[in-house]
């Protein structure tokens, strides 16, 4: 009896869901799984809550409800200066992972090349490697994480189709600065090739490196796919509420393949969000402080260990260059093991650099009790 295909059979195990397994055997403080150890505000649980109370608890409409499009949409107008049509070019779903897996199976057939900036989010590859497409794949180096602007125009060929950005980018908090997104925009229009923008982390930038949402630049709304999630913004990456906003053409490929995984999400969680986005001028500040506080925290208390941090200009991630000669994976089960303190090796993030296996990602999302504790075990090694 066939238990497999093909496109299955190299995917292992999450190297998250790995190191978390590793973290709950040794009792070990976990810096290294990726979403926040702290709820979000109670006022948006309460309005999740006054949802459920007046009877909004069945399927919402496919493509998401209505409210929350139109907050959505409200947010790329007003941050982005984007037109993005609440009926023709939003689409919820379960997440930005599942806006990802299903804008990708819509777009990529068998034998398409698809760019990637690596180190990677492993979905990306995952979902591309699903769809039939082959990843090919252009450094961010240290220190900066800098690209080459040579080696992304020779990577491309006839069968490339897209390129898939991650802007705040996990797992290096690199923020691509406007010169950055016009050399990857030249490249798309002159190539006619999609942009599939992941920007999940679109609210979490420091030291004035302000997000650019690449749609935003001209010649690049119509080719760009991008993905957002309210879970990273609001702090409840539970409710798996993100969304996918592009073309009108594109959004109806979309809309095929997000009605046969999921249909529809959680519904009291979309009414809540809806809430929430109309309310980011008030939410924001105290949100984008909170976690300056907890970036600094981190990279001041790694710079007090033999790890060297790279301070990141977004998200929620620090790299660290790991001091000795053991690599990425031998250095961060030893941490878990020994010193009880989980980290993820990121050399799984690459497809052709060995650079991922000088350096560890440790995750600052935390309480800072947490953060504390953490960043003190690993002054012991």
């Amino acid at each position: 009896m066939k238990t497999y295909t093909q496109r299955t059979a190299s995917m292992g195990t999450s190297i998250f869901s790995s190191m978390s397994k590793l973290a709950f055997e040794y009792g070990a403080v976990n810096l290294g799984q990726g979403f926040p150890d702290f709820d979000g505000p109670e006022w948006l649980m309460q309005e999740a809550f006054k949802a459920m109370k007046e009877g909004k608890n069945q399927y919402a409409p496919s493509p998401g409800i209505l409210s929350l499009r139109k907050s959505i949409s409200e947010l790329y107008k007003n941050y982005y200066g984007i037109d993005y049509n609440p009926e023709s070019q939003i689409t919820v779903t379960a997440g930005a992972t599942e806006a990802l897996f299903s804008a990708i199976l819509a777009l990529i057939e068998e034998g398409d090349e698809v760019i990637m900036f690596e180190p990677f989010y492993d979905s990306h590859q995952a979902d591309v490697i699903l769809a039939g497409g082959i990843p090919k794949y252009v450094t961010l180096k240290k220190p900066d994480f800098a690209f080459d602007f040579d080696e992304l125009e020779k990577i491309i060929s006839p069968k490339t189709t897209m390129i898939i950005l991650n802007n705040p980018h996990n797992p290096t908090g690199k923020v691509y600065s406007k010169t950055e997104l016009e050399q990857i925009a030249e490249l798309a229009i002159k190539h006619d090739l999609l942009v599939l923008s992941d920007e999940v982390y679109e609210f979490i930038t420091f030291d004035n490196a302000g997000h650019i949402a690449i749609a935003s630049i001209p010649g690049m709304s119509e080719r760009t796919i991008t993905i957002s999630s309210t879970g990273k913004t609001l702090s409840m990456t539970g409710w798996k509420i993100g969304y996918a906003c592009t073309s009108p053409s594109i959004t109806e490929s979309i809309r095929k393949i997000h009605q046969w995984t999921t249909f529809a999400v959680n519904t009291p969680a979309q009414h809540a969000m809806a809430f929430a986005l109309s309310n980011l001028k008030e939410y924001l500040p105290g949100f984008r402080q909170m976690y300056l506080k907890k970036r600094d925290l981190i990279y001041s208390m790694l710079c007090e260990t033999k790890f060297t941090p790279h301070k990141p200009k977004g998200s929620y991630f620090i790299m660290a260059d790991i001091p000795g000669t053991k690599n990425d994976l031998e250095t961060a089960e030893f941490l878990v093991r020994e010193l009880g303190v989980a980290t993820i090796p990121p050399s799984v993030f690459y497809g052709k650099s060995s650079e991922g296996g000088t350096m560890l990602r440790l995750c600052f999302a935390k309480q800072d009790e947490t953060i504390i504790n953490g960043i003190n075990r690993l002054k012991i090694y």
